[in-house]
């Protein structure tokens, strides 16, 4: 008989304890200030940016986000206050909308595969969605997971089941109040059951509990009960090993750390002012003083505690004893101002890349004088100053980290980071500097970051973009899944940051490859990319990519550039639109015939209007398939000439998009290698890349 499954079970799961991560993939956010319904939106791995104009919602989104799994102390949904004003009466005050079932926000979690190997076989592929109702309830699901445990499954064995330990107890000569008793528990265990009842886990212990209590009622010669008895326990874990995952899962949590760009730490504060402060629950700012108490709480201090530790006038220090222990006191304090400063420095210098001349994260000090507590930078000439004497960047990274320490509680590796318009007082190009380091924060924590500026929005990132906009207060915020907008100053940050790449190739990249589009775009990107991680030749690092948004505006681009005298080549589809462009006189005396590829060039297929997805055919076929939901796999084999874009376009209908398609290749090729592609898409791409190369050499 098998009796050691669950024990085996909950074994499997106490035997790592430590640190885990889960990832965030996806999420929705309802009824939340200015927000009606997003709608679903992924979450990229690395950085997600969410662009849109002033008062379109971005913030609120992060807000929102952070309330999923908040630091302690964070405020949590407050109906009155959160729920969108103009809907309020009619939904909460009538009665339309209940606050214990309505679900403001959601997330859908994937496990990393360092924490699959630790689930069970079966749980391994598993999606963990979380979500927090306005109720500040929570709640807990796993998607992708075996099927949950119907009654219908063990309803006849278990009526069979109590009919043997009936029979054996009578047999055995036990009073028929007893035999009655073993009926009546099991009748009250599972009121309430139908058939078609889903078994829950506390349902499942308490008829693996009976089934236990009556194991002395178990014939021994009797195989077949011997064989049943063993059947309903192995069904009855199922519920049980579910829940384990869903508790694990929700262990694996990550925290939501919000940071906001008015949290700042002030380069000195008095210890005692602030103690009376918070002890009367009487805060100057509470946006203020919220990063003094975050760097109090980094240092592992509470405000009184430091300001007791300074205050000599608690001691007499004339005594040997009582100087001696005021003394040992203030060697505490600065040993642990000096360790957290080592540690707060250190992962400082990890993102944070000042110039050849600047020393900022190298001499940054956090100590105390008496009452004042100092977060002061040693200069290059060894002279301290204090902190907002230094640039408003590292300003910005000393505070941002000490409220991240702070709040994630240790749990700094598995905490998801929601920046607030980080860097907005920055210079522009400072700007471009710092996206650098967004990009290095979010190599160790999911960020998800908004903006408006077009200088935090690499034109090779505009895959990792969310636009946000708010058509108006009835539709409510909206998260757009592409890089599209009915609001066109939702997009401007998008425009200007493709706009400043065409600017920077004026003044400082010599050689330009114009692109019909975005997507062109990725797909080259990644290519390159797979190649040169195999050792093979990938783009030139000194070609730029510009894409010109369609076919027809190449020719402008080409214009623009040529007057330049820069080297310029324009690589342009084989279809209709890409045939037109081509054969522009103004295109071909700006570039010249040979430095206009086409796509056909290197594609060796049947398709005779060839588009760039089509040099990459079976391997779109099987992540539209495997990642969107399209399955053309039949399609494909069949209609060899048709391109492959118009075969997706048919079977996704209405939910097609090259945007989403460019975006799942580009996933695609940050986890696979170029030995994934099959040898007739490494050899198109190869060409196509040598050529562009070669052309603009």
């Amino acid at each position: 008989m098998n009796n050691n499954c669950y024990v085996s079970l909950t074994q499997h799961f106490n035997h790592t304890r430590g640190e885990t991560k889960v990832r965030l993939i996806k999420a929705r956010i309802q009824g939340y200030r200015s927000i009606i319904d997003t709608g679903y939106f992924d979450i990229e791995n690395g950085k997600t940016i969410l662009v849109g104009p002033n008062e379109a919602g971005k913030s609120a989104i992060l807000q929102a986000l952070q309330k999923l799994n908040p630091p302690d102390g964070v405020e949590l949904f407050n109906p009155l206050r959160d729920y969108p004003r103009a809907k309020y009466d009619e939904d909460i005050e009538k009665g339309n909308i209940d606050p214990k079932t309505f679900t403001v926000v959601e997330g859908y979690f994937s496990l990393e595969d360092s924490e699959k190997k630790d689930l069970p076989e079966s749980y391994r592929d598993i999606i963990y969605v979380y979500g927090r109702k306005l109720d500040n309830s929570t709640w807990h699901r796993l998607d992708n997971a075996p099927s949950k445990l119907e009654f219908s499954a063990i309803d006849k064995d278990l009526q069979k089941m109590l009919a043997h330990f009936q029979e054996t107890s009578h047999k055995r000569g036990e009073a028929e109040a007893v035999v009655t008793a073993i009926q009546t528990e099991l009748e009250n265990t599972i009121s309430g059951l139908k058939r078609t009842s889903i078994v829950s886990f506390e349902q499942a212990k308490s008829i693996q509990a009976w089934l236990k209590k009556n194991i002395k009622n178990l014939a021994d010669d009797n195989e077949s009960e011997e064989s049943r008895y063993d059947k309903l326990t192995t069904l009855l874990d199922q519920p049980i090993e579910r829940n384990e995952v869903l508790l694990t899962c929700k262990k694996m949590l990550p925290r939501f750390i919000l940071f906001s760009n008015y949290f700042r730490i002030k380069p000195s504060l008095h210890l005692r002012k602030l103690a009376n402060r918070v002890q009367s629950n009487v805060l100057d700012d509470s946006q203020y003083d919220y990063g003094n108490l975050c760097l109090l709480k980094f240092l592992g201090f509470t405000p009184k505690e430091l300001a007791d530790a300074g205050d000599i006038t608690k001691w007499d220090v004339s005594k040997p004893d009582q100087y001696e222990k005021y003394k040992a006191q203030l060697d505490e304090r600065d040993y642990r101002l000096n360790a957290a400063t080592i540690r707060l420095t250190n992962a400082i210098r990890e993102v944070w890349n000042p110039t050849q001349y600047s020393r900022d994260a190298n001499k940054l000090r956090i100590k105390a004088d008496g009452q004042y507590l100092k977060v002061v930078v040693e200069d290059e000439l060894g002279v301290e100053v204090e902190l907002d004497q230094r640039s408003e960047g590292f300003q910005w990274m000393v505070s941002f980290y000490v409220v991240f320490f702070a709040e994630s509680s240790d749990r700094h590796k598995n905490a998801i980071l929601l920046l607030d318009e980080p860097g907005q007082s920055l210079h522009a190009l400072k700007q471009a500097e710092f996206r650098e380091t967004l990009s290095k924060l979010s190599e160790k924590n999911q960020t998800i970051f908004t903006t408006h500026s077009p200088f935090l929005v690499g034109s090779n990132e505009l895959d990792k973009v969310r636009v946000v906009e708010m058509v108006d207060r009835k539709i409510g915020t909206k998260v757009n899944l592409t890089l599209t907008a009915t609001d066109s100053g939702a997009i401007l940050p998008l425009q200007e940051a493709l706009g400043y790449d065409l600017a920077q190739s004026l003044f400082f990249h010599k050689k330009n490859l114009i692109l019909e589009g975005l997507t062109d775009m990725w797909y080259l990107e990644g290519l390159s990319d797979l190649l040169k991680a195999n050792g093979k030749c990938g783009i030139d690092e000194k070609i730029a990519l510009l894409p010109a948004n369609c076919a027809t505006k190449v020719v402008y681009y080409a214009t623009i550039l040529h007057s330049q005298n820069l080297k310029i080549a324009a690589l342009l589809d084989s279809d209709s639109e890409g045939d037109l462009a081509a054969n522009q006189d103004t295109l071909v005396n700006a570039l010249g015939a040979k430095k206009i590829l086409r796509t056909k060039d290197v594609y060796q297929g049947d398709v005779i209007k060839v588009e760039i997805e089509d040099i990459l055919r079976d391997t779109l076929v099987t992540i539209a398939k495997d990642d969107l939901g399209w399955d053309a796999t039949e399609e494909a084999k069949q209609q060899t000439k048709r391109p492959i874009v118009d075969i997706l376009s048919s079977v996704a209908k209405e939910n097609f998009s090259k945007y989403q398609l460019a975006k799942a290749f580009i996933r695609w090729s940050r986890d696979h290698s170029l030995d994934d592609l099959t040898e007739t898409e490494i050899s198109q791409a190869e060409k196509l890349i040598s050529k562009i190369n070669h052309v603009l050499s």
